[in-house]
């Protein structure tokens, strides 16, 4: 009968394995705290900025609660004004840019709970039940009447305080009422008058985290093509994606700084400039879109395993090192004459490429290159149609010059790749 083998490992091979396994251990530690170093720094970051974004809101709110409160008991009489306060601040918490929405949904929806909570005590009196019965027909009623979310929630907010409120404080509905007016109209005379933010300066706030998604990404997209580095070009590709925070915060800037410069005299003679901000909101999310889609067909090429022309991963450069220079000049108030050029540079080197010939996948790298350039000479401040010009010129020159001092053998393309 023949014997078993042992065949579990000797002592030297479990001494080797155990050693293995340690290496890999403390290679996998160092890699795990390594990205909690960088996370933990890429959060304090993005705090940092939150919160210089949010100073300026901040001093605003505590000016218009504190002097709402001072109008409504020193001016008014009112011996308990709570809601002057609560209203100011909800004017300036709401989104920046509707504040003047804000202020009247406040009063109405103040009405709405006045009137619903006032005339259910009268009939049946306060209670926890009562209580209840009070917040679902403003509710209700103000749904009925198609008002907004805003509308809603302060319509039973008021209502609710009108209940609990008014068994130990008489005369309580007028005040509330008048209080709304007071408040909302301090906090926006803090707005236009007293603490005007400087407009120019909380869009360069809200547009520097938008940009700098946008170049950097760009950027690694440049870089995954020169080493041929699938993974990088993904998590470009997957960051760019997530880019909805940092736009909101562009547009929200954006409206509330044609909100600044239409209240505050002071900052009326800042209109031009904002325009010019304006109309860049739009370019800049088609050059996020569009630099997606080069990243996602970079992925797809190097996946592939098409040619890459050295020149490919420049004109990608290029189109990063563009958008931080639309940046740099926004910023100080320069016309973008720079990062036109760089953008232009880019189309030329994509040309370049094109002509050194490209698989499908770099050709629509290519598409996509000229396609970003042209949204950010739109942001920069020409229009449609000189950006495309621009772009044709670049692309198609380089070709030519290519075809006239070039080899005979190199290869042509039959057709530049379009303009999306």
């Amino acid at each position: 009968m023949a014997v078993a083998r042992d065949r579990r490992p000797s002592l030297v091979r479990r001494a080797i394995l155990r050693d293995r396994g340690k290496e890999l251990d403390t290679a996998r530690v160092a890699q795990a705290v390594e990205t909690l170093r960088h996370r933990s720094r890429t959060t304090l970051h993005d705090r940092l900025h939150r919160l210089r974004m949010a100073m300026g809101l901040a001093v605003q709110a505590g000016l218009a609660a504190g002097l709402s409160w001072l109008a409504a008991h020193e001016l008014l009489g009112n011996p308990q004004p709570v809601f002057a306060p609560i209203s100011a601040v909800g004017t300036l918490a709401a989104s920046v840019g509707q504040r003047f929405r804000r202020t009247v949904e406040l009063i109405v929806g103040v009405a709405i709970g006045v009137f619903v909570g006032d005339v259910l005590i009268y009939l049946l009196g306060t209670g926890p039940w009562q209580l209840g019965l009070v917040v679902t027909l403003a509710i209700v009623l103000t749904v009925f009447a198609g008002a907004s979310v805003a509308i809603v929630i302060q319509a039973a907010a008021t209502a609710v305080l009108i209940v609990t409120l008014s068994p130990s404080t008489e005369n309580l509905e007028i005040p509330r009422f008048i209080d709304a007016f007071v408040g909302g109209g301090i906090a926006l005379l803090v707005t236009a008058i007293l603490l005007p933010l400087n407009p120019l300066r909380v869009i360069n706030r809200a547009a520097r985290p938008a940009l700098d998604l946008l170049a950097d990404q760009i950027d690694a997209t440049a870089e995954a093509l020169r080493d041929r580095d699938r993974d990088k070009a993904q998590r470009a590709l997957d960051r760019l994606r997530d880019n909805q925070e940092e736009l909101a915060a562009f547009t929200e800037a954006i409206d509330g700084a044609k909100e600044t410069a239409m209240l505050s005299p002071a900052r009326w003679h800042r209109r031009d400039e904002l325009a010019h901000y304006a109309e860049a909101a739009g370019p800049i999310d088609r050059a996020m879109r569009n630099a997606g889609t080069l990243t996602r067909r970079a992925v797809t090429l190097i996946e592939d395993e098409e040619e890459i022309p050295e020149t490919m991963p420049d004109a990608v450069a290029h189109l990063a090192e563009a958008v931080r220079l639309l940046k740099h000049e926004f910023a100080v108030g320069d016309e973008p004459e720079q990062a036109r050029e760089r953008a232009l540079r880019a189309v030329s080197e994509a040309g370049r490429a094109y002509a050194e010939g490209v698989g499908f996948s770099g050709s629509v790298v290519v598409a996509q290159v000229r396609t970003t350039a042209s949204d950010l000479m739109v942001a920069s401040g020409i229009t449609q149609e000189e950006a495309n010009r621009g772009v044709r010129q670049s692309f198609g020159d380089q070709d030519r010059s290519r075809g006239q001092g070039g080899r005979d053998d190199a290869p042509r393309p039959p057709a530049a790749p379009p303009l999306g």
